[in-house]
């Protein structure tokens, strides 16, 4: 990758190459000269070894701007968005990348709201950004001595986190059940909030790679072949279910009793058949409705769950900051996307791998059954997820050739290209986070699924 991948809520680069702490300072000056509000700035971080540089880096360019600072140490992403509602900052920065390998790290950005940026403040700090890039380091940028300011250091970051996410569920019956919990943290950030909420919960839970120090067991995005050797260990562990996060832990795949991958797609799916099940029997009365919000790349299991419940579902284009956006915008009770990212408003605006852990205990224990009968009584579909090297800037117009070959069909240009065959669909789309194009497809069979990505990568190579 040579150059950084910069979206609208963040960068992502390779540490010494791409990603150094020149960069750092300088995006995080231009994040702070983009928010209007006065006030401190929340700095938190994954378990990544280059994390502590990158914070040092970040600290001093917001001090040296008059910015004060609240370093969260390491830290969820969630945690980040509770943590500055929780003391009030104008904005925070979550260093992280998310699931990229070791080498990478990036900077997420997040408004005084407790969410990821959207995308018109996105741009504003991608605006400045470039132009004190261009222009240097000019004095504008940095205070005169006598209104520098300081960081201070926040211990027990979880804490703000635990309560909120506690609230959304019946504590007392998923007590009742002591369920063996397996929770594959993979030495990220996830254990620091993981184990204290699998404890009020009662669960007897076992860790792997509890120690947040970014030596990381596997490849860290929680996909099948990754998750191959945590599968193996359910029986010897004796799980009733294993939870697995990415290493900034927005993101869950469930692995059942069994050992089978679940997955993430299944993650938002079991936690909006058991939100709209529990809401439609408080709201019997007056026969409320409900809106969700999922992208356009998650499995529609989502939106049969919604129509078996009466609610009404809406896709956003690809990434955190959009589907908030539309999940405010339609005043939706639940969102999410289908990479294993649950967004419960009840606890914040921000894919919450802790909150869709809650809730799926407090599936299991609501239905009685196991996490292998609740998943297998949702709707069946095949989802095939493929990607390739992509040079980033090529994309657009590659997509725009697409969408004119299939220009008979019905095509959405919402994110990429979209195309739908009824009970099927595939979309290609340039990713927001790695220098790679996506091909998704999913139908009732993996045949028909796979076919489908066949089809719209031959006509991609002769685009």
């Amino acid at each position: 990758m040579s150059e950084l991948i910069i979206s609208v809520s963040g960068l992502r680069g390779i540490i010494g190459e791409t990603l150094t702490p020149d960069v750092a300072m300088r995006y995080a000056a231009a994040f702070s000269q983009s928010v209007k509000k006065k006030g401190l700035f929340v700095i938190t971080r994954d378990s990544r070894p280059s994390g502590k540089m990158l914070t040092d880096a970040i600290c001093a360019a917001l001090n040296a701007a008059g910015r004060e600072t609240y370093d969260g140490f390491v830290a969820a992403t969630p945690t980040t968005g509770i943590l500055i509602k929780h003391f009030k900052a104008a904005g925070g920065i979550q260093i992280s990348a998310s699931h990229n390998p070791g080498e990478f790290n990036g900077m997420k950005l997040f408004s005084a709201e407790g969410r990821v940026i959207p995308k018109e403040p996105g741009s504003k700090v991608l605006e400045t950004y470039n132009a004190i890039r261009t222009a240097g380091a000019g004095t504008n940028l940095w205070q005169r001595y006598d209104k520098l300011a300081g960081r201070r250091f926040i211990s027990d970051s979880y804490e703000p986190h635990l309560p909120p996410v506690l609230e959304t569920v019946d504590v007392k019956k998923i007590k009742k059940r002591k369920f063996n919990v397996v929770l594959d943290s993979n030495h990220g950030a996830g254990a620091v909030l993981g184990m204290p909420l699998l404890k009020a919960l009662g669960c007897n839970a076992t860790v792997l790679g509890e120690e947040p120090d970014g030596n990381f067991l596997h490849t860290p995005e929680p996909t099948p072949i990754n998750l191959a050797g945590v599968a193996k260990q359910a029986k010897k562990l004796n799980a009733d279910i294993i939870f697995c996060q990415d290493p900034d832990a927005d993101r869950l795949a469930v692995i059942d009793e069994n050992g089978r991958y679940i997955g993430e797609e299944y993650t938002l799916a079991l936690c909006v058949e058991h939100i709209l099940s529990r809401r439609l029997k408080s709201a019997a009365k007056n026969n409320a409705k409900a809106n969700v919000v999922i992208n356009c790349a998650t499995s529609r299991m989502t939106e049969d769950i919604a129509a078996k419940y009466g609610a009404k579902v809406f896709r956003s284009a690809v990434g955190e900051a959009n589907v908030v956006d539309l999940m405010l915008e339609k005043k939706a009770i639940f969102g999410g996307e289908g990479n294993g990212g649950p967004i419960n408003p009840a606890v914040g605006y921000v894919r919450d791998s802790f909150a869709g852990m809650a809730l799926i205990l407090d599936y299991m224990a609501a239905a009685g059954r196991k996490i292998s009968e609740l998943a297998d009584a949702l709707p069946k579909y095949a989802l095939v997820k493929r990607k390739a090297p992509a040079d980033l800037a090529k994309v657009p117009e590659l997509l725009d050739k697409v969408a004119k070959h299939y220009k008979s069909q019905n095509v959405d240009r919402l994110d990429g290209v979209r195309i739908t065959y009824g009970d099927a669909w595939v979309l290609l789309r340039g990713s927001n986070t790695e220098a790679i194009i996506r091909v998704f497809a999913e139908a009732p069979t993996a045949a028909r699924a796979n076919a489908l990505c066949d089809e719209i990568e031959n006509v991609l190579k002769r685009s």
